[in-house]
């Protein structure tokens, strides 16, 4: 089965960030377009507006007629559906055609070059980054994101003229190796999702696999210090990046009264007074990794200087909902302990003087369970936390696993509060707030509406 065979596609779990840039893909290019997601969002009604048939029961018999043609018709599902889904059950058994989303990626990656981000954090930044540069420059670009980019409100980028496809490589239940990459980033390997790895080996050794799978006369550019033993085709050329060395890097970084500003060194050439758009920074970083992938795409300076500047950034990634002379508010998506380290790090640069209250909401049983201590240590970066319960995703509780755990690892002197996430915005209600980060990948999202209307009324 190819793109021109294909008539319908059936996604299931069609709601996913990753899995509705494929939705909006396939309609793009014509195909009937439907599938089921557990619950509404704003994300699935979009969906529906754009001409797919979603629905939100496990129920074989809401599939519709033109989802059952065995010869013309794709199926598609996230590794979060569980194997028992009554229509994956349905599909699987009269031998439909049952592909991850990873591997329609990968279909896509053997026909375009694929510049594709990978690594623990920093992966939806940094794709959403480049795919802006390429976008806004003459080589232009397609790309898959695992965010809302806010300078396009959508999460896919579509030209009819670019060689070039902007994915974001996910490990999660190894899905990036189905990926063939002209150009790969890899930000960081530090040990995530044990529950399908195992072991922090087994977790690195996937990512020394994906290094195999970068093409000839391809491109391979890494964080300069991570864990990491590239297994390079021939002709495979490896570049460093960090902030302050390698290969890419920064000089002469200027923070002050909200801005960024920084030279940018390159073995393609250098480029002067480089401004960032979404002034963080944990986004120097992630900038040198998507201007380096600009430029071995062929974008000129020019564009890339002007194309930083105007980066607006993702939804929940250094998303600023406040930002005045009284209070700060910002939702991050931030859901490992390292990530958490770098946003609060990247505030405090910000908000040297101010108070730092962060609401953290654990993603994942396993996750706490692996990392508790490490997220307590992150968190003890703030002035005060605040604790909600764990967001279960696709897990079921572990017995004696809470965001408890965290809580009582916590500096001793620091200000904190567990609660429900219910009763985050009274908790938040009580407090004298000057800057607000809310962390975490579950939920907590839903919330910030209400958070800006206690602290815009405080």
């Amino acid at each position: 089965m190819n793109v021109n065979t294909i008539k319908a596609v059936y996604f299931i779990g069609a709601g996913g960030i990753g899995m509705s840039a494929l939705v909006r893909y396939f309609l793009s290019i014509g195909k009937k377009v439907g599938g089921y997601d557990r619950t509404p969002s704003e994300l699935t009604e979009k969906l529906i507006h754009e001409g797919a048939q979603i629905h939100y029961q496990e129920d074989v018999e809401a599939i519709p007629t033109e989802f059952r043609n065995i010869a013309t018709t794709l199926i598609v599902y996230t590794p979060a559906i569980p194997a028992t889904h009554a229509e994956l059950v349905y599909f699987r058994n009269n031998g439909f055609t049952i592909q991850k989303r990873s591997q329609v990626l990968g279909m896509l990656t053997q026909t375009q070059k694929g510049l594709c981000v990978a690594g623990t954090h920093g992966k939806t930044t940094t794709s959403t980054m480049t795919a802006h540069l390429l976008h806004q420059s003459k080589v232009g670009c397609n790309a898959f994101l695992g965010g809302i980019s806010k300078n396009y409100e959508t999460n896919l980028l579509l030209s009819d003229k670019s060689e070039y496809v902007v994915i974001e490589a996910d490990e999660f239940d190894r899905s990036f190796h189905w990926l063939t990459p002209f150009a790969t980033v890899i930000t960081a390997t530090d040990a995530d999702h044990l529950d399908i790895y195992g072991t922090k080996e087994a977790y690195l050794e996937s990512f020394n696999h994906y290094t195999s799978l970068i093409r000839k006369g391809g491109a391979l550019i890494v964080r300069k210090g991570i864990e990491l033993s590239p297994r390079l085709q021939e002709g495979v050329s490896l570049y460093t990046y960090s902030q302050a060395e390698g290969d890419f890097h920064a000089e002469n970084i200027r923070i002050g009264n909200g801005e960024i500003f920084f030279d940018y060194i390159s073995p393609f050439g250098n480029i002067k007074d480089i401004q960032l758009g979404v002034p963080v920074a944990i986004n120097i970083e992630n900038g040198i990794a998507a201007m380096a992938l600009a430029q071995i795409s062929g974008v000129s300076n020019e564009e890339i200087k002007a194309a930083m500047a105007t980066f607006r950034g993702v939804d929940r990634r250094f998303d600023f909902k406040i930002k005045n002379d009284k209070v700060v508010f910002l939702s991050d998506y931030a859901h490992h302990p390292e990530e958490i380290k770098q946003s609060i790090l990247s505030m405090r640069a910000l908000y040297k003087d101010k108070k730092l209250t962060g609401v953290f909401q654990p993603h994942l049983y396993t996750r706490t369970r692996d990392f508790y201590q490490a997220f307590a240590d992150s968190l003890s970066l703030l002035d005060e936390v605040i604790l909600t319960d764990i967001y279960p995703a696709r897990e079921l509780p572990i017995e004696g696993v809470s965001s408890q755990l965290i809580y009582d690892h916590l500096r001793p002197d620091i200000e904190k509060t567990l609660c429900k996430k219910e009763e985050i915005t009274e908790v938040l209600r009580n407090k004298n707030i000057e800057v607000l980060i809310t962390l975490g990948a579950g939920d907590i999202e839903n919330y910030a509406q209400d958070i800006c209307k206690i602290l815009n009324k405080q």
